[in-house]
């Protein structure tokens, strides 16, 4: 017989599982494709006007009060379910707000912000993209190896993933399938996978599925599945969304699928998210994406990600896409401590289902009352923890290397070294290289932060 305790675990948790389905925020401010064609077809001059369907969240909200009566402050696991209770009613606040300043509120308590600081109260994720677009700009006048075009069709791609899935996954396999009216490229759940029609990729894009989509998020949704006495670890719900986008880029990053390009994206959302935040409106970020070299279709995809759910003409954006490089310098160093701190057990919990990092003592409470099953599906980095110890021991103890006293002694070191195949052939890179990056009006990349600015002999 349970113990009472494991009873209510359970009983709080599939009541908080059932709140959950309720806040389905990506598709509650999805746009209809008839959106993206009027824009277009107007030359990109007038705002979108997208409406949204309300939801009804009685539901969840009784659900969510109904978890908190059933859960015992003070017994295993109930600090997570808190923190999971609160982030799905903040999720439905956030729903209710669609199209208002409080969306944008909501969604940085959720998900932070672009000026939001890190654990070490100076570093943001803003300091992060400007750093990384800027350095990364500046070396494409190099040439970094093969760059093939993207020319692989989502049909093609859907093809090779839903091979890969049963691979891997066996008769747990998600269905692939390409469908219309995605934001992002592909998105996935334990069920399907979902590719936007239309959309191409290299061959990079590929394996960045392969390690992101498959083995990150459908591998974590199915591990969820499997915990009997804790069902909650089956749902997305927004408070776990900074740290399985942040596994998800960092698995990107450990098995070679990433590239420049894709880095310099994920810095150019958070760049757009903070041009919104203060005050660009969707033609302002949408220009900003061509500015960069985006296609037209992808360039409003781009900044749909940015404004959807907020308030089109500026000043409220949603700021999911953060996550990614928010969430990527939480893992990193939630790792490279693990390994420090020698707490490797604590490293494979990451995979366990749907978890946030500070979930991890909770879970190894629970872990050690039994009522935690191990992994079912973990990526190969991750099984073998060999290379990945060696690589966050090293990466660690960079911490204490003087960076700009290496700096300066390479520099001196290389000044006089001629460049080869860039620049001028004397060691000099091009006049214009430095200001590719930074307008004179305070922009980023040319594209101005503010809609005012923006308007102002902005092209059409």
């Amino acid at each position: 017989m349970r113990a009472p305790h494991i009873e209510r675990l359970r009983e709080a948790s599939l009541l908080l599982r059932a709140a959950e389905s309720g806040v389905r925020v990506l598709r509650s401010i999805e746009w209809e494709p008839a959106v993206r064609e009027r824009f277009l077809a107007n030359g990109g001059r007038e705002l979108p006007r997208p409406t949204y369907n309300r939801v009804d969240l009685a539901p969840t909200y009784e659900a969510l009060a109904a978890a908190r009566r059933v859960v015992d402050p003070g017994t295993p696991g109930a600090r997570w379910l808190a923190r999971a209770a609160g982030s799905i009613e903040t999720g439905a606040r956030m729903l209710e707000a669609v199209g208002t300043r409080e969306f944008h509120r909501h969604s940085s308590a959720l998900y932070s912000g672009p000026r939001s600081v890190l654990v070490d109260a100076k570093v943001t994720p803003l300091d992060l993209a400007v750093d990384l677009d800027t350095n990364l700009a500046s070396l494409e006048v190099f040439d970094l190896g093969l760059a093939p075009d993207a020319r692989t069709s989502a049909e093609e791609v859907a093809a090779r993933l839903g091979a890969e899935a049963a691979r891997i996954f066996g008769a747990e396999a998600p269905l692939v399938e390409v469908v219309d009216g995605l934001a992002s490229k592909a998105i996935a759940g334990p069920r399907r996978v979902r590719l936007r029609r239309g959309a191409t990729f290299t061959d990079l894009d590929v394996l960045q599925l392969v390690e992101h989509e498959l083995r990150i998020h459908v591998a974590t949704a199915l591990a969820g599945r499997a915990q009997e006495h804790l069902p909650l670890l089956s749902v997305g719900h927004p408070g776990i969304t900074r740290t399985q986008e942040g596994l998800a880029v960092l698995a990107e990053v450990v098995t070679r699928a990433t590239d420049p390009a894709r880095m310099r994206r994920l810095a150019a959302r958070v760049l757009a998210i903070h041009m919104a935040e203060d005050g660009a409106d969707f033609r302002d970020v949408y220009r900003f994406f061509r500015e960069r070299g985006a296609r037209e279709e992808d360039a409003f995809e781009d900044a749909r990600r940015v404004i959807r759910g907020g308030v089109i003409e500026g000043g409220a954006p949603f700021t999911k896409d953060v996550v990614y490089l928010d969430g990527l310098l939480r893992v990193q160093n939630f790792l490279r401590v693990a390994v420090q701190l020698r707490r490797l057990d604590l490293i494979r919990l990451l995979f366990v289902g749907k978890v946030a990092i500070a979930d991890v003592p909770d879970l190894a409470e629970l872990r050690a009352e039994g009522l935690l099953a191990p992994a079912r599906y973990l990526p190969t980095w991750a099984l073998d923890l060999r290379p990945l110890v060696a690589t966050m021991a090293f990466s660690g103890f960079l911490n204490r290397v003087d960076l700009p006293a290496v700096r300066g002694h390479y520099e001196r070191l290389l000044a006089g070294a001629p460049m080869d195949g860039v620049g001028d052939g004397a060691g000099r890179l091009p006049d214009a290289l430095p200001n590719a990056l930074h307008g004179d009006n305070g922009s980023v990349n040319g594209a101005p932060r503010s809609g005012s600015d923006a308007r102002d002999g902005a092209p059409g």
